[in-house]
């Protein structure tokens, strides 16, 4: 049956595509044209940053107003950094440093390279409350462990990014940080009464709606006494009710991508996902990395669809339209101030590190950096030590199967430097960690998301809240590996 173009031009606005490459595709642009909001860049779309510039400027030549967004959170989460890792430390590094200002001006600069290449809608800040310490999706990509921290770091990162014309989208809504699960692969429930999510999770998305937001992102997550048995995304208590009503948010509501099994997999297919949300009150769609124009084409004609078959009010899905043209013009020109201090990041994340012990211990060492795997969120990022080390060795070793004799006859007489991310969570780590120091000094650099245990015997314990490439620099300055210019 065919669609009506009408309909099928407001399901267009309400939808976020994406594409392979680091050219745009014809059906891309063509799409843009006939009503499309825009398009999400990925690692794979990101090359030099002329490279990146030339191709928003070709999405632009489509549709001048096209909303072009990218994950772009500083630390652990980076497109533009993808091949060598953010020269900015992460929300935990600047939770850690509790400095709002710093954390104001680290997001300007995230702005301003945004704005600098033509993206003008950051899907950041994360500003999760990361209360259960083994959440294995968000972690470092929080600013902490309690409310109030997060809240105020959440202010100032939202200022930023947009004193530079770049939209900032609060994320995840009503909160994902007392997840064990991912739901990029699963539907997470956090069981908890509504007067626990209002007093530790809500408070930060509460800062972000102040300070100005034009987005907030839902979370699919499931809680029970708001959600029911479906995800955030698709609740209207928590979208319209709780978001909209009780928080007084006006901007755009974002998904989550869509394509992830705590949406797809419970709507049962990405089309129905689609009118789910924006039944509840999404505005604009993420549909996911993947995508091409058959499945663009398949959800707007489920959109346009649903209209007719009482899924859908029209009335919603015209207020969906607006709200996201009002995004795309307030986004429409981003404006960078100006570069930023080529050492901000650094600097940041130098104050977000903890350091027990006297690096002079561990002179010449042997560097070794544990095997490490990523959450999809964060994909395949280079992370450690390795680029900023002046002439000391390192070797790469995974936790499992790997000797204390092994990794003594590799370092000779040298002193050991174990690098890793959250290797509490290891067992064998922390066997290895422990037998290495109780022979010959050992020094351990914990990249990931910190916890109480502490190694003992070893001589110095630096603890990066971050695997950024500046968070590496700033442990390797910290043990005295790297000499800077």
């Amino acid at each position: 049956m065919a669609i009506d173009p009408g309909l099928r031009r407001l399901a267009l606005n309400t939808l976020l595509a994406a594409f392979p490459g680091h050219a745009a595709p014809d059906w891309a642009g063509e799409l843009l044209a006939e009503g499309l909001a825009g398009h999400t860049l990925f690692g794979a779309n990101v090359g030099e940053p002329e490279q990146v510039a030339r191709l928003t400027a070709q999405l632009r030549s489509a549709r001048p107003d096209a909303l072009i967004a990218i994950d772009e959170e500083g630390g652990d989460v980076t497109r533009l950094g993808h091949r060598t890792g953010s020269p900015y430390p992460g929300n935990a590094a600047l939770g850690a440093a509790d400095d709002p200002e710093l954390t104001r001006r680290i997001y300007a600069a995230i702005g301003a390279d945004l704005a600098a290449v033509g993206i003008n809608l950051n899907l950041a800040p994360t500003v999760d409350v990361n209360s259960v310490a083994e959440n294995p999706i968000i972690g470092t990509r929080s600013f902490g462990a309690g409310p109030a921290l997060v809240a105020r770091h959440t202010g100032a990162a939202v200022a930023g990014l947009q004193a530079n014309g770049v939209a900032a989208c609060a994320k995840h809504f009503p909160g994902h940080g007392a997840t064990v699960t991912d739901s990029h692969l699963e539907l997470p429930t956090v069981d908890v009464p509504l007067a626990v999510l209002r007093e530790r999770d809500l408070p930060p998305f509460a800062a972000a709606v102040e300070a100005g937001t034009r987005a907030v992102m839902s979370a699919h997550i499931r809680v029970p006494e708001l959600t029911g048995d479906g995800p955030a995304t698709f609740s209207r208590a928590a979208l319209a009710g709780l978001l909209r009503g009780e928080l007084g948010f006006r901007g755009a509501i974002v998904t989550d991508a869509l394509e992830m099994r705590g949406a797809a997999a419970t709507a049962g297919s990405i089309p129905r996902a689609a009118v789910t949300a924006l039944a509840a009150g999404a505005d604009l769609l993420c549909i996911g990395a993947v995508v091409d124009r058959a499945l663009v084409e398949a959800i707007a004609a489920e959109i346009a669809a649903a209209t007719g078959d009482g899924r859908l009010g029209l009335a919603r899905l015209e207020d969906a339209v607006a709200r996201t043209a009002e995004l795309a013009a307030w986004s429409a020109t981003p404006r960078p101030a100006g570069p930023a201090d080529g050492d901000l990041g650094v600097e940041a994340a130098r104050r977000g590190m903890i350091v027990e012990g006297d690096p002079a211990e561990l002179r010449s060492p042997l560097v070794v950096q544990f095997v490490a795997g990523h959450s999809i969120a964060e994909g395949r990022v280079p992370w450690g030590l390795g680029p900023h080390l002046d002439g000391i060795e390192q070797i790469e070793v995974p936790a499992d199967g790997t000797t204390p004799e092994a990794l003594a006859a590799a370092a000779g007489d040298r002193p050991i430097v174990l690098v890793g991310r959250r290797l509490h969570s290891s067992p064998a780590a922390r066997t290895l960690i422990g037998k290495l120091a109780a022979e010959r000094p050992v020094g351990v650099v914990e990249m990931g998301w910190p916890s109480p245990w502490r190694p003992e015997r070893v001589r110095v314990y630096v603890v990066t809240h971050g695997a950024s490439l500046a968070n590496g620099r700033a442990a390797a300055e910290a043990l005295h590996l790297h000499h800077a210019a």
